[in-house]
This record gives C-alpha cells, structure tokens and sequence, in this order.
C-alpha cells in the first residue's frame, strides 16, 4: 500500500491521523532523544550551501538578529510541525502540510555560487532537508539503544514518505528504504560543502547567543548537548566542518547514557509540555495508543508485515 496515503476514510472509529499507533513512526517520535535529532539536522542541512542561503536570507534563525536569532523558535516550530503530522488527525495534518507549502511558494533566495536566484521549494532542496532529517531522526534512535530491527527502520523510512508529500515532494521519489536513503547521501555529497553559512550555523549551534546570566548555564547543559548531537554526524560531514571526528564507540556510549537519562523522567511529565500532541493523540485513540518505542522488540513480527502507514 502506499505510505503516503492517508487513513481510509471508510474506517469507522476514532481518526488515527496519517500515521497511526501500529507504525513504527507513532512508536519512535515521542522518545526524548528526538530532540538532539533535531539538533543533528541542524548541522547536517547547513551542509547543502543552496538549501542553507534559503535559510539565512528568510529567517534569522541563526543571524543573531533580532536578539539572539531564532533558532530556538525555528527548532520548536519544526518540533510542533513533526509532533502534528505524527499525532495529531488527519485534517490537522493536511493543514500542516498546506501551511509550510504554502509558506515556501512565498520564499526564494540567491545561489551562493551564481547568484542567480532559486525558490526554496525547489524539489531538490526539499529533498535534501527530508531525508537529512529522516536520516537523524533514525540514526539517533537507534544509536541510542532503540531496538529496531532492519525491517522496522526500513519501515520507518516508508512511512515518513508521508511527510516529504506534505511539504510538497512526489512520495515516488523520496526514498522508501535505508538503502535507498544511503544511496541518495552518496549521491549528493559531492554537492555539499561547508561554506560560510554552514559554519554560522555550527557557531549559532556551539555557542547560542544569550543573557550574560545565563552564560554557565548554557556551558553547562547546551553545549554538552549540542556537541553530542554534533559528533553524532557521519565522518564525511566532519571533514566538511573541518574537525576531526570524534571516536565513534565513545560517542555511541554517550549517546546512550543520554538516552538512558531522558528517559529516565517519566514520560507523562515529559508529554504535559505544550503543545502536548502526544496526550492529546492518546486521549483520541484511547490508552493503548501510548507510545513506547521499546515494545517494538515484541511487536517486530506485526510491524515487520507490509500495511498502512
């Protein structure tokens, strides 16, 4: 069946939104480590210079404009646009959807190469920002410790091709499995280079600017945190940012000792945070539809079987 369909609206019941509780999707995106996934894309994206200029000529997400830029604002728009196509109904998806679409139809910049001006809504550029995020939300998760298995993660891939229809992408031609997102990376990498935005956002993402008083603070938690999400990234990408790569073994225990301790706060305290999708989804779909990435171990025979996603 194809991933990017939506629900079948014969179904009676309560509306499980474009993914529902039996995708891998639904399972994974509630788990804390999606945040430094999040961070993850951040740095890996900044690597296209075309899909990046995009960025810092629409936004000042990481100019330090506008006080401290908008980075903080930028990540948890993306953080409520992932949570609402996840867990939130069908419609409210599609509006999502719609809205970002119709955001990018309104934006364009200048190629940094030619300067000659390009939409950001380029189908390539689109791509790009997919499957860099696909790819950190997937890498994260189980390099932190959840359990999926090769089918499951092929899965995940699949499903989120829903994702690449709402931001304007032909689902048939975004990447359906992990092999085909690791051939999409070799091939784009000979256009990737870390230029002069790429290393505005590196600087943006290693240092955020903020109130003096808040400065130890920052040191303290911030930049541990975002210096994890950073060596989190493929060797190639750092030779791009021009640091050596950190030992993967050691960053892999990192990262799940990180994971561990996130999830170690209860996962209700973590959901009552607004805008608070996931609640919401579970008092629409009832309690069984809790998400809890670790009894994939268990369900791998069901979620391993083609269906809808």
């Amino acid at each position: 069946m194809d991933e990017s369909a939506g629900p079948d609206p014969g179904l009676s019941g309560p509306d499980p939104g474009l993914y529902g509780p039996g995708s891998v999707t639904w399972q994974c995106h509630g788990d804390p480590v999606m945040w430094i996934a999040g961070v993850r894309a951040l740095y890996l994206q900044a690597l296209h210079p075309r899909a990046v200029r995009g960025v810092m000529e629409n936004s000042s997400a990481f100019s330090g404009e506008n006080g401290g830029g908008d980075a903080w604002g930028r990540l948890l728009r993306t953080a409520d646009f992932v949570g609402t196509i996840t867990y939130g109904t069908t419609e409210a998806a599609e509006r999502a959807g719609a809205r970002v679409r119709k955001i990018h139809t309104l934006l364009s910049a200048t190629d940094p190469a030619t300067g000659t001006r390009f939409r950001v809504d380029e189908p390539e550029l689109l791509l790009w920002i997919h499957c860099a995020q696909i790819d950190s939300f997937l890498h994260i998760l189980r390099r932190s410790g959840i359990p999926l298995t090769p089918a499951q993660a092929d899965r995940y891939v699949a499903e989120n091709r829903v994702n690449a229809r709402l931001v304007g992408l032909d689902p048939s031609g975004v990447p359906g499995d992990t092999a085909a997102l690791a051939a999409y990376f070799e091939r784009i990498r000979p256009e990737l280079a870390a230029g002069p935005d790429a290393h505005a956002v590196d600087a943006f993402l290693s240092a955020p600017p903020i109130h003096p008083l808040l400065v130890p603070g920052r040191n303290l938690v911030w930049r541990p945190f975002a210096g994890l999400a950073y060596a989190t990234l493929p060797g190639w990408a750092h030779q791009l940012y021009g640091r050596p790569a950190p030992a993967p073994r050691s960053v892999t225990r990192r990262l799940r000792l990180t994971g561990s301790l996130l999830r170690s706060i209860p996962a209700g305290l973590r959901w009552q945070l607004p805008p608070g999708h996931i609640l919401k989804a579970m008092r629409r779909m009832g309690p069984g539809s809790r998400p809890a990435p670790y009894t994939l171990r268990t369900s791998a025979a069901i979620l391993d079987r083609p269906g809808r996603a």
